[in-house]
């Protein structure tokens, strides 16, 4: 960067590269809207005010504001590589993200750090990255690697690194146990983000006195006011399956609580259901439409993330900021007129080449198991778990085994298992789940959170096997079965998460398998595959399953089920 050639545009001494004449300005900074024009130079913006250039475009009186940023998100859940995700987080106004590759991680380990970290070096978009703290996110599951301290502060001084990924073993905060106060220690002077669902009193303070900064799993209001009083950012989470902005955004808003620790993000959200209304724009809107001013909406959605984040140059139409702006053709409905990054229209930026380890490919490796593996043991009585619609969480249900039966036979109860994929260790575990919707067949996938081993609900023990064995065979990704037969599959062979697709050739067949699945009766209140993947994951309260068995997030521990008949 030429200061001295900014110093000189900024006064007219020197000409821009692009000026936008009338626009709009949403200040970020004082909550105004000022009228004005907008000079860049070498992708800075040198002033908002009276300019001029060679290359001029009139905006016609447009609102204009800083190119949003995605405080917290795991790419993969996305389904498609990191190029191809930028390209459709940029065509919405995010341009910064900030990343947790724990997905990818989790499964191939250091080698995926390292490919992630070389695809935010070439991206279009400001990508950061959050090393992942939990791999594996806790000691009962078997994932593909095991990452202590050590292996993670080796990255910690890379440009694109912000600092430590959610820290999603609570219990090991609160027990202080060595390994996890090592990973903090590491990332003391960096931000280090959070997940403490129902995190509250005496415990919720623990965890931030131990340096968590951020948590985006508040799904209420008392939840998020409580975390914002220890001092926490909270971010404000609105993706595919875990759906808490309207609760969470209705009291900030009545109770007319400071905005500054808040910003958005979206965790875990669809390719398709980015394409059809962004991301962080779609946030916006949303809380604009529950009555917020338009003007500070947008500050949670830009500069807040910035600051908590501590990114210097992002999140303003200011003086020596990035050229990262969005042009709006009005506020209410945040309807996106252009966008530009760095000072150049993202229309004309060309999508980076894609470039993956091969040690990432077809890393599907379950042992052989037979379709037994899918009974669950007669018993009085089970532990089930109970689906709650958009969202993550899970209630712990007691049913008794005359419940159990009729269940399965009106379809309100189904069979759910995981069986690990990494290590052919040939754990697997079967348990009940309700609430799920299936009338017949079998869903399965090879995302299953954190770990991400197969994960496969259904009816009957053929389909769930031959789903298994399916998943195997194309190298991981989602498959259906009816009747015997295959009736849905989409591969996902990057890691078994994430398709090597274009964007345009994969969101038809996503949108075709989860039309198959509809089909067959899953309930329209949840997303069947995302929340699918999400009773695998051993923190989010209260009842989840893992290759080692049916585990009760209270008491961190697996149920005692011993009243076999």
């Amino acid at each position: 960067m030429d200061r001295t050639k900014l110093i000189y545009t900024a006064q007219m001494k020197d000409k821009p590269d692009l000026v936008l004449k009338n626009v709009k300005v949403i200040n970020v900074f004082t909550g105004e809207i000022i009228p004005g024009d907008i000079a860049v130079k070498d992708g800075i913006i040198v002033g908002v005010g009276d300019y001029s250039a060679d290359n001029e475009r009139d905006l016609e009186g447009r609102y204009v504001c800083p190119g949003f940023v995605n405080a917290h998100l795991h790419v993969e859940s996305s389904m498609v590589t990191p190029e191809e995700y930028v390209m459709e987080e940029l065509k919405w106004g995010t341009t910064t993200l900030i990343t947790d590759p724990h997905e990818f991680v989790n499964v191939a380990g250091i080698e995926a750090i390292k490919n992630i970290l070389a695809a935010a070096g070439r991206s279009p978009a400001n990508y950061y990255v959050m090393l992942p703290s939990c791999v594996p996110c806790t000691p009962f599951e078997h994932s593909g690697a095991v990452l202590e301290a050590d292996d993670l502060a080796a990255f910690r001084d890379h440009p694109n690194v912000l600092g430590l990924g959610e820290m999603m073993n609570s219990v090991g905060v609160l027990a202080g146990d060595k390994k996890v106060i090592d990973k903090i220690d590491s990332f003391s002077d960096m931000v280090i983000d959070g997940h403490f669902p129902r995190g509250t009193g005496r415990k919720l303070n623990a965890y931030v006195t131990a340096g968590i900064h951020t948590d985006h799993e508040s799904i209420s209001y008392d939840e998020a006011i409580e975390k914002l009083r220890t001092g926490m950012a909270v971010l404000v989470r609105e993706g595919s399956a875990s759906r808490n902005l309207d609760d969470i955004m209705r009291g900030i808003i009545s109770e007319k609580v400071d905005i500054s620790n808040l910003a958005f993000c979206t965790d875990d959200k669809h390719l398709a259901d980015i394409r059809r209304e962004g991301t962080i724009r779609h946030n916006i809107r949303k809380t604009i439409a529950l009555g917020m001013d338009p003007v500070k909406a947008i500050q949670i959605g830009t500069i807040n993330a910035a600051r908590i984040f501590g990114l210097k140059n992002i999140g303003a139409v200011g003086c020596g900021y990035r050229a990262d702006i969005v042009v709006l053709d009005d506020l209410e409905n945040m309807t996106i007129y252009d966008v530009y990054k760095d000072g150049v229209p993202v229309s004309e930026i060309k999508k980076p080449e894609k470039i993956y380890s091969d040690y990432m490919l077809d890393d599907v490796k379950n042992a052989y198991i037979d379709k037994e593996a899918f009974n669950v043991p007669v018993r009085k009585s089970y532990s089930v778990i109970g689906i709650i619609n958009n969202q993550i969480m899970t209630k712990k249900l007691t049913m008794t085994h005359d419940e159990v039966m009729k269940g399965l036979a009106d379809g309100s109860v189904r069979k759910i298992a995981v069986i690990e994929r990494h290590n052919r260790t040939g754990n697997h575990a079967a348990a009940y789940i309700t609430g799920y919707g299936l009338r017949h067949g079998a869903i399965g996938s090879t995302i299953a959170h954190d770990s991400h081993n197969i994960v496969v609900v259904g009816d009957n023990n053929d389909d769930m096997l031959l789903v298994v064995n399916e998943l195997k065979r194309i190298g991981g990704g989602y498959v259906v079965a009816e009747n015997g037969k295959i009736s849905g599959r989409l591969p996902l062979s990057l890691c078994g998460l994430v398709s090597v697709e274009t964007a345009d050739e994969f969101i038809p067949e996503l949108d075709s398998i989860i039309d198959t699945v509809r089909n067959m009766g899953v309930n329209p209140e949840i997303d069947p595959f995302i929340t699918l993947s999400f009773m695998a994951l051993p923190v989010i309260p209260e009842l989840r399953i893992t290759d080692c068995g049916l585990f009760d997030v209270g008491s961190f521990g697996f149920v005692d089920q011993n009243d076999e008949i």
